[in-house]
C-alpha cells in the first residue's frame, strides 16, 4: 500500500465518474475486513444524484466537496439487518443497547478505512468528514434511516483535481506506551508537538485567529466545549431515536 505514505484529503474533484463496477469492486473487496463475530455490522448509502448530495450537504456545515464529488458514501452502523436475520430465524436478539452501537460503530469505521485505502490505490481520492456525527439526526433524516442504523462516518469520493500538500503527524514516540502507559509530562508535551507547533502554516494559523497558541486555536474556535456538549446532546438524542439507548420512558 504504497499510497499510505503519500495520502492526501482530496476536496476538489475532476469532471470525471466513478463506474459502479469500479465502485462495487472496491466495497467487495473492503468486505475482508476484520469484523466483530463475522457479522459485517454496517451498511453504506450510495449517493450521486444532485438532489440528494444537495440535501445531505447541510448536514455536513454545506462544505463544497460534498456536491463536487461525484459520490458521497455515509458508512453507518447498522444491527437492524442483524436483528430482523435473528427475528426471522426464531431467534431472539438484543442489539438495542450502547454496547451494540460501539461495536457496529468499530465494524462501520473499520470497514471504512479499508475502503478509503483500496480506493486511493486505484489513484481515486477521498476525504472523511467527521461532521457526520455533529448533527446526526440531519443525516438520519436525509437517508431514510431505520432504527438500530447510525450514520459514523462519510467521505467524498472521485478522481483528484489537485494536488495539496500532506498534513502534517506527530512522531511516533508521540503516541507509543511500551507495556503500561506513561503520561506526558510537561517536557514529554513539548518534544511531542515541537514539530508540529513550528510548522510555517500552523504558525500562520495561530496568527490569523489571533491566538498565542495552535492549542488555542482548536480549544477556543474548533472544537470548543460548547460545541462539544450541545452536539453531544444532540447525539444521545439520536441514539434514542435509532433505538441504542434506553427512552426516558425506560429510564
Amino acid at each position: 500500500m504504497r499510497n499510505l505514505t503519500t495520502r492526501r484529503s482530496i476536496r476538489k474533484y475532476a469532471d470525471k465518474a466513478v463506474s459502479e463496477e469500479l465502485l462495487n469492486r472496491l466495497l467487495a473487496e473492503a468486505e475482508r475486513t476484520p469484523t466483530m463475530g463475522n457479522l459485517q455490522l454496517y451498511s453504506v448509502i450510495v449517493t450521486r444524484s444532485e438532489e440528494m448530495k444537495t440535501k445531505l450537504a447541510p448536514a455536513h456545515f454545506n462544505q463544497p466537496m460534498v456536491c463536487g464529488a461525484p459520490v458521497v458514501l455515509t458508512f453507518c452502523a447498522d444491527f437492524r439487518r442483524t436483528t430482523l436475520w435473528a427475528e426471522n430465524r426464531q431467534a431472539k436478539p438484543g442489539y438495542d443497547n450502547f454496547l451494540s452501537f460501539i461495536n457496529a460503530s468499530t465494524d462501520a469505521l473499520l470497514y471504512c478505512q479499508t475502503f478509503c485505502n483500496l480506493a486511493e490505490e486505484e489513484g481515486l481520492g477521498t476525504c472523511f468528514l467527521g461532521t457526520t456525527v455533529y448533527m446526526p439526526q440531519m443525516i438520519i433524516d436525509t437517508l431514510q434511516l431505520p432504527q438500530l442504523v447510525f450514520p459514523v462516518a462519510t467521505i467524498t469520493l472521485g478522481w483528484p483535481d489537485e494536488q495539496p500538500e500532506l498534513s502534517d503527524r506527530l512522531p511516533l514516540r508521540a503516541i507509543i506506551h511500551e507495556e503500561t502507559y506513561h503520561d506526558y509530562t510537561p517536557q514529554a508535551i513539548d518534544d511531542c508537538y515541537a514539530e508540529k507547533e513550528a510548522l510555517p502554516a500552523n504558525q500562520h494559523f495561530v496568527e490569523i485567529n489571533h491566538k498565542e497558541t495552535l492549542a488555542q486555536v482548536f480549544t477556543d474556535l474548533r472544537y470548543t466545549r460548547r460545541d462539544n456538549e450541545a452536539m453531544s446532546e444532540g447525539m444521545i438524542d439520536a441514539l434514542r431515536r435509532q433505538g441504542f439507548l434506553p427512552t426516558a420512558t425506560q429510564d
